[in-house]
């Protein structure tokens, strides 16, 4: 019967695939990497890669940051296998190229349509799979295990709404979890979940979560000065990170607040997408307000009322140089991102109220007086005020946060444990 479901969503993604091509060339609009080397989203790999290795699933920038001391492992670890890492995105295809260069084999991971699976496969041919956190493709699991490849899922997370979608299509996501030959789960709440929905208990290890295990650059706080430097030294200065479409009106309308509180206070804002950053760049001149950005390497004036960071890769240095972080996708129900990364360089941390998807971690931030979660702009704007305004609580907060990072660092031994039990 399992079969029926996955060949009625097979049927599906057929239908489906020159919806796929025209998403794929309206998303080029703003972000052009969209449009290039479409063909590998099918299986036809530009050139040829290196076979018999270990191949990593990372989908999004995100996932990427997130498994680069993972690969970094793997690649120490185990320089005889050859490291295949597709993405779907082009800012993690990015990311991934500027940090780990030609040490890796890279292209985008295919469509789960059947055909395309199997000729990515046959290109490929891993010896081992690892996808990372919540990719569950029916056709990628079903043709790894029909060909006898072990597939661990890792970092593995799965919030309640994702459970509940998934949920909706029982049969075929129980048959789909039992084709992992394990999966590394971040917390207790998603181990059950992926029972609930039919994963085998007996395959399930909870690790807690990789994201604790963030590198972070010796240099850092010398990159932080170049930057500080850049912004103007004796500024307040508040970031808000990874924003989303209805986010950056609420944060300017709380930095406008807080300019009539602090009227020196630099706003640097660093949308999730920066193809949007035309976008907020007239949403912040639309108030008469100067802004600066990243790509523009000019410092800021000191008129400059926000600073838009239009660049990729360097959100850990401008946390390191701020003194107030928010992190966004928290202030609409799109579930949160990573507060740690503030944390770790011992910068204090706010979120907003959704933060679905990091729910533990926000917990764990917000008992530990690393971060506080706010529920309305007047509520941001009180906290940022507070801590621009306070040298030693913003400091104190900053502390227990890197010390709640420093405390929960493992995950990644945990994962390298099970990866070596499948390769031995």
């Amino acid at each position: 019967m399992h079969n029926l479901h996955r060949y009625l969503y097979s049927l599906t993604l057929y239908l489906l695939t020159p919806i796929f091509i025209l998403r794929l060339l309206w998303r080029s609009y703003n972000t052009p990497g969209y449009r290039h080397r479409i063909s590998e989203r099918f299986g036809y790999l530009s050139k040829l890669p290196p076979q018999h290795g270990i191949w990593v699933h990372a989908v999004s920038f995100g996932e990427v940051q997130a498994a680069i001391p993972l690969l970094k492992q793997i690649l120490t670890i185990y320089p005889q296998l050859p490291l295949v890492v597709t993405t779907t995105t082009p800012s993690g295809s990015q990311r991934l190229l500027e940090t780990l260069g030609s040490q890796v084999y890279h292209c985008y991971a295919p469509y789960d349509v059947p055909w395309a699976v199997r000729r990515f496969l046959s290109q490929v041919q891993p010896s081992y799979v690892i996808i990372m956190e919540t990719e569950i493709w029916p056709n990628i699991l079903y043709q790894c295990h029909y060909q006898h490849i072990p597939v661990l899922l890792a970092n593995a997370r799965l919030s309640a709404k994702s459970a509940h979608g998934y949920a909706k299509l029982q049969a075929l996501t129980q048959a789909t979890l039992g084709y992992f030959t394990k999966i590394a789960a971040q917390t207790s709440e998603d181990a059950q979940r992926f029972v609930q929905l039919g994963a085998n208990t007996n395959n399930i290890e909870i690790t807690c979560n990789i994201k604790f295990d963030l590198s972070l650059d010796p240099d850092i706080g010398s990159q932080a000065a170049t930057i500080r430097q850049l912004w103007g030294k004796n500024r307040p200065i508040w970031i808000a990170a990874s924003t989303h479409a209805g986010e950056e009106e609420q944060v300017l309308d709380a930095h406008q607040q807080i300019l009539s509180v602090l009227p020196n206070t630099l706003l640097v804002l660093v949308p999730r997408h920066i193809e949007r950053c035309t976008k907020i760049a007239s949403l912040i001149t639309a108030r008469g307000w100067n802004v600066t950005l990243r790509s523009q390497a000019t410092p800021c004036a000191a008129d400059t009322k926000v600073f838009l960071g239009d660049s990729m890769g360097e959100l850990i240095r401008f946390f390191a140089a701020a003194d107030v972080a928010l992190i966004g996708g928290s202030l609409i129900p799109h579930g949160g991102h990573n507060l740690l990364e503030p944390a770790a360089v011992g910068i204090p941390a706010i979120t907003g109220p959704y933060v679905m998807n990091f729910k533990e971690i926000t917990q764990m931030m917000v008992a530990a007086n690393a971060a506080v979660q706010v529920t309305s702009v007047a509520e941001l704007v009180t906290v940022v005020i507070n801590w621009l305004q306070n040298q030693d609580l913003r400091n104190q907060i900053g502390t227990n946060g890197r010390l709640l990072v420093e405390r929960n660092r493992g995950a990644l031994a945990k994962l390298l444990q099970i990866i070596n039990s499948l390769i031995k």
